[in-house]
């Protein structure tokens, strides 16, 4: 018979793997395969009632299908449930995956098979015990909180690593169905953060982050072998376990400086004093040894497969503040970029933010940012950033490789990477005053580009370059001058426009300000709005210079400090009523007619003021709100010739030289590895992203409450600090030591104490003295024995057992003194 039940489970068998095989092969074959076919609720109901495991595996399958398909399948709870005592792991598991979904939905029903699932805990198979542990925690129903928690506990106690790692991740659970729970809860999690098997520790970890991350005595005792164990863990531990022991590091280890003399090199014939005069005390940190261990720990993790783990080990590196630690981390991160596209954006992000904390670092790798063709506009202007950053630190053949670089760029067909292009030609143009020269030339070759964005944006960095050193460009003014003819751009031509405005008044003599001025005028109503706006500007600019050359004949200073400071006494008093007069009238200011309204110009032949009052009656009737009311604003300043102090100080004042910041400068503060890094917002941190204060010197915990077991150190001072040994060798090592110590205390009683001159003769007197006192005394016990000689024979027969005792006693009581 038993032969008879084995050859039909055998044929069973069969028969189900040629179904499931026939299943696969139809899939495979057809090319537009169909969304799986509901079977009706009766026919579901029979499979999941039925006795055999592949009909209840079946209903089981199309219900979970269901259920992904976010189909209604609470009618089926209770067929489901009831399938919980099933011996089969398989339906088990589908059986436990339904209850995760809607337990929730159906409270009631769901009580019905906790019983059956803590029976699951004693099952022999442990991925059972902890499948049942999972789900059981999984069940969100706050009336089992209390036997959540007992399992816990059982599950801590497992001998199978797999179910303690359940007990782990089940505890953050037990905490949101009832917080009241954590004493508990913490007693468990401080036996699983001491586990031996470094997944159950790391889980440990990621439990202890999400229920308590404020208590930090939890840690002291298991701060080093967590250490220890964390290359051994998975990625998602690892990233916790670095997170916890950088805040642990802040809070518990303390910064410590010490000051240092640093020697400078001297000649041969340097003399003492000067040797004295070159050291200088040179503040040096310190690392305690708990934060060095950890540290070079984590410099093992950066040859770790995953891109998170690099990232998070270069955070931990730059928010502890190691700098030889940093440039470890270097390599790594650059190595990232033979990711795919999406990890190699983020990694350039990182990489960014890294580099603006040390440029110099990232030299030797300046090819490996070449951009390609196929690079993404993100990525692209990432690596033109890192490019303008590490440019002042570089060697000039990597200077010039960066420049016909970013040279080629602008000629891309991509307008967005033109721009940045150009803007990076610009920042490494600001950083080497050597190199600004080539950058403009090469951006002055795009200012008669086709290009109207490209020759807007070439604009804009000319212009920042030439107000670094105004005095030298001159001639590039004139040059820009000569393309507005070609340039329909109107933001270029605002740009140029303006660029002239400001030359208007270093050399009177030869300045193309007026005959600009005279030429946009005939164009002016044909012009856009950005144009006009420093149209006017600029005739404003002209007839203020011009007002300022009237009164002695010669040019002034065109700062506001030159205008309102040294202007002639005359100005207000002696100055005549005609301000228009020209500089070649042989006539003296006094022969001038008087005007009785100062803020009419007079009528006079030279053309700046006939060019001011043009442009204003333009201007007028112009159509822009905006432009008339600061036309009347510039009338309004210019209106009494015989007083321009206030014009000069709003329109000639010096302007800041502009500083083009990396466009990744404002992200410099947020953490590395994180979604604000990449969003550039602090509002998309998350709780808990932002480090604690570095702990004061002095206030930080004892190091003694790391030692394992929280001991410190035993009877016999020996240390248990990563020793790794069972305690009963650390109990006789320390017994061993304590014996040593005591034979040394008695060797140091009996040792030679160095003694003085005057010591050695007090002993000596002692001595003589001691022999005096000792012949004294043999003299009276010599005398004894002749009265001891003349007793009777009779009385030495009773008594001489008490005379012998009593001479003996004598001779005893005396020898010590005569010694």
């Amino acid at each position: 018979m038993e032969s008879i039940s084995k050859i039909s489970s055998i044929f069973e068998t069969a028969r189900d793997l040629t179904l499931e095989a026939a299943q696969s092969a139809g899939a495979a074959r057809s090319l537009n395969p169909r969304p799986p076919r509901d079977l009706p609720f009766p026919q579901i109901k029979k499979l999941l009632d039925s006795r055999n495991d592949r009909d209840i595996l079946e209903g089981l399958r199309k219900v979970i299908s269901m259920m992904y398909r976010s189909k209604p399948c609470l009618p089926y709870f209770s067929a489901v449930v009831k399938n919980v005592a099933s011996p089969n792991v398989e339906i088990k598991k589908l059986v436990y995956i339904f209850l995760l979904h809607h337990a929730e939905a159906e409270p009631d029903l769901a009580l019905l098979s906790i019983n059956t699932i803590q029976k699951s805990l004693t099952d022999q198979n442990p991925q059972v015990r902890a499948m049942a542990l999972r789900v059981m925690s999984g069940i969100r129903v706050p009336v089992i909180s209390q036997i959540v928690s007992l399992a816990i506990k059982r599950g801590c106690g497992d001998m199978s690593p797999y179910v303690r790692k359940a007990a782990a991740l089940a505890i953050p659970k037990c905490y949101k169905l009832d917080p009241n729970t954590i004493p508990q809860l913490l007693d468990y999690l401080s036996i699983l953060l001491g586990d031996k098997q470094y997944y159950v520790a790391g889980s440990g970890v990621t439990a202890y982050l999400e229920i308590c991350p404020e208590r930090v005595d939890l840690i002291h005792k298991h701060y080093r072998s967590l250490v220890r164990k964390l290359v051994d863990m998975d990625e998602w531990s690892q990233l916790a376990t670095l997170r916890l022991m950088s805040i642990y590091a802040r809070r518990c280890l303390p910064l410590r400086s010490k000051k240092m003399k640093k020697s400078k090199t001297r000649g041969f014939y340097d003399d003492e004093a000067s040797e004295e005069e070159g050291s200088i005390a040179e503040e040096v940190r310190i690392l305690d040894p708990d934060l060095e261990l950890f540290l070079r720990t984590c410099k093992s993790l950066l040859y770790s497969r995953n891109a998170a783990v690099i990232v998070s080990v270069a955070r931990c590196f730059l928010d502890l503040g190691a700098p030889e630690y940093i440039d470890s981390a270097i390599g790594p991160l650059v190595a990232l970029l033979r990711s795919p596209q999406d990890i190699q954006q983020v990694a350039l992000y990182n990489i960014v933010d890294v580099c603006l904390a040390r440029p110099e670092r990232f030299v030797r790798y300046a090819d490996h940012f070449l951009v390609h063709a196929s690079d993404p506009f993100d990525v692209a202007r990432l690596k033109f950033e890192v490019w303008t950053l590490i440019y002042p630190h570089c060697e000039p053949h990597i200077r010039d490789m960066i420049l016909c670089e970013l040279e080629h760029f602008t000629r891309a067909l991509n307008p967005e990477i033109v721009q940045e292009s150009v803007r990076a030609i610009g920042r490494c143009a600001q950083s080497d005053s050597h190199a600004s020269p080539r950058c403009l030339r090469i951006l002055l070759e795009q200012v008669s580009s086709v290009d109207g964005n490209l020759s807007a944006e070439s604009l804009t960095v000319i212009r920042h370059l030439i107000q670094q050193d105004p005095q030298s460009h001159t001639k590039t003014v004139i040059r820009l001058a000569k393309n507005l003819d070609i340039t329909p751009n109107p933001e270029a031509r605002a740009t140029i426009i303006w660029l002239v405005g400001e030359f208007a008044g270093i050399d009177s003599e030869s300045n193309i300000a007026p005959d600009v001025l005279r030429i946009l005028a005939k164009g002016f109503a044909s012009e856009s709005e950005p144009a006009k706006l420093q149209i006017v500007l600029l005739a404003a600019k002209v007839y203020l210079h011009h007002l300022n050359n009237l009164p002695e004949q010669q040019p002034q200073s065109s700062t506001p400090s030159a205008s309102v400071q040294e202007l002639p006494p005359s100005i207000g008093q002696d100055e005549p009523d005609n301000p228009f007069a020209s500089s070649s009238s042989s006539s003296s200011p006094s022969a001038n007619p008087t005007y009785s309204n100062p803020s009419e110009p007079p009528n006079h032949d030279h053309p700046i003021p006939k060019l001011w009052n043009y442009i204003l009656l333009l201007a007028r009737y112009d159509t822009s709100y905006d432009l008339r009311d600061r036309t009347r604003t510039y009338r309004a300043l210019l209106a009494n010739s015989s007083s321009t102090q206030l014009a000069s100080l709003l329109l000639l004042a010096p302007k800041p030289v502009p500083h083009a910041p990396s466009p990744s400068e404002n992200r410099r503060d947020l953490p590395l590895g994180s979604t604000s890094l990449i969003l550039g917002s602090k509002f998309a941190m998350g709780q808990g992203q932002e480090l604690p204060e570095w702990v004061e010197e002095g206030q930080e915990p004892d190091p003694r409450l790391r030692d394992e077991g929280g001991v410190g150190k035993d009877a016999g001072g020996v240390s248990s600090v990563g020793s790794g040994r069972p305690a009963g060798e650390a109990l006789d090592a320390a017994l061993r030591e304590e014996k040593e110590k005591e034979k040394e205390r008695g060797k140091g009683k009996g040792r030679m104490v160095e003694k003085s001159l005057e010591d050695w003769l007090g002993e000596e007197e002692m001595e003589e003295e001691g022999e005096e006192v000792g012949s004294g005394e043999d003299e009276e016990t010599e005398e004894d024995e002749s009265e001891y000689e003349e007793i009777t024979d009779s009385e030495e027969e009773e008594g001489g057992g008490k005379m012998e005792t009593k001479g003996l006693v004598d001779k005893e009581s005396s020898s010590p003194s005569s010694s």
